[in-house]
């Protein structure tokens, strides 16, 4: 099945992983660069808007200290150490694939239509599609809707949440009309756990989605989950070990080994 991902890839969770890895925080342009190093294919990002509808790059709703990061202004978000979307993105290899996880607000639902997020985001989305494989991420269905009418190049992913059953996340994903479904680790079951009587194997499941022409993608196994997924079919994997990722996928077969930090062009690039 020819689609977004070839053979089973390494997606940066957060960039090298959540929270601090290697000195590097996430969602950092150290993050990212840190993940393209480490042989990442993609790496993750998080996107939100500020008071003054600039874009940041934040997973929280809230600062550690509690102030909602859509209530604060761009430069009180850098006064805080988050940093701007155009400063991440300049951190990433040309050659590296860029997933945005979009997070939405509350207050989109009220704001005038050309302050929401993702009004905000879809010329960046434009801009980077045309010089890098793409595709964008959200618990929030709108938001794959609006991509594919601003930015119909764009692939979308719907992005359940946590422990969603396995059902709805691939029925949900074909209906919308998406070519990937993304998946919490959890929803598939966890090395050593007990098989559940209500739960599809992943070899059914990632079989299934192929069949509906959706790709598969899950967020974020570790290095053992993630060889036994990529054994599976899964198309790729969103992982905070990006070096024991890319390890496991290639002692299973499911991956070619990349020296660290050669990133390969993308397609017409």
């Amino acid at each position: 099945m020819s689609g977004v991902f070839e053979a089973t890839e390494v997606i940066g969770h957060r960039g090298a992983g959540r929270g601090v890895v290697g000195g590097a925080r996430e969602n950092t342009p150290e993050s990212y660069a840190a993940a393209a190093a480490a042989g990442a294919d993609w790496v993750e990002i998080d996107v939100r808007r500020t008071a003054d509808d600039a874009l940041v790059l934040y997973h929280n709703a809230a600062l550690d200290d509690g102030r909602p990061v859509v209530e604060l202004t761009v430069r009180e978000c850098a006064e805080a150490g988050v940093v701007g979307l155009d400063e991440g993105l300049a951190a990433i290899p040309a050659g590296v694939g860029l997933d945005v996880d979009v997070k939405t607000v509350m207050e989109d639902a009220v704001d005038a239509p050309a302050r929401r997020t993702l009004s905000l985001l879809l010329p960046r989305l434009r801009r980077e599609a045309a010089r890098r494989r793409v595709f964008v991420c959200s618990f929030d269905p709108g938001v794959l809707l609006g991509v594919r009418e601003g930015a119909p190049g764009v692939p979308t992913a719907w992005m359940p949440f946590v422990r969603n059953p396995l059902d709805q996340a691939v029925a949900g994903a074909a209906g919308m009309g998406c070519p990937v479904v993304a998946v919490d680790a959890r929803s598939f079951g966890l090395a050593g756990e007990a098989p559940r009587p209500d739960r599809r194997t992943v070899e059914y499941t990632v079989d299934l989605a192929h069949r509906a022409g959706i790709e598969v993608v899950s967020w974020c196994p570790d290095p053992v989950d993630a060889a036994r997924f990529a054994e599976a079919g899964m198309d790729a994997v969103v992982v905070d070990d990006v070096p024991g990722a890319v390890r496991a996928l290639a002692a299973v077969g499911a991956r070619t080994p990349v020296a660290p930090g050669l990133a390969v062009d993308p397609p017409g690039a």
